[in-house]
């Protein structure tokens, strides 16, 4: 971990994640959200073991991109992007938690448009 990160760490390890706010199915879009310099941004949602989470971004910058969890005093980062301008995949749960999405911005800052849909296991 590069040490520009523990105070982040730091961070999310006191304050948390804030509480789930995407629901089941509903794609939640956003465009043009002003990431200033060396903050951070985060979505979280909770997902039960099977359920999935579907994530598209484009940052105008290069920025820190991760999927997290908490874990008692632990920040679980089970994907972890660097320096990326745009990605997208499908994050498929093992266990249940509420989880994140963050974005961090470099020296420049950055304007993030993103997609994030829940999709819940099938029976």
């Amino acid at each position: 971990m590069r040490s520009g990160h523990l105070p982040c760490v730091a961070a999310l390890v006191l304050c948390g994640c804030t509480a789930p706010g995407i629901t089941a199915d509903a794609p939640k879009t956003v465009h043009a959200q002003p990431l200033p310099p060396y903050q951070i941004h985060e979505e979280c949602f909770a997902l039960a073991s099977g359920d999935r989470v579907e994530f598209a971004f484009e940052s105008s910058e290069p920025v820190a991109f991760n999927l997290h969890y908490h874990a008692g005093n632990a920040v679980v980062m089970p994907m972890v992007r660097e320096g990326s301008r745009e990605d997208a995949g499908i994050y498929a749960a093992q266990i249940a938690q509420d989880y994140c999405l963050m974005w961090e911005a470099g020296p420049a800052g950055a304007m993030i448009d993103y997609r994030i849909r829940v999709k819940l296991r099938k029976p």
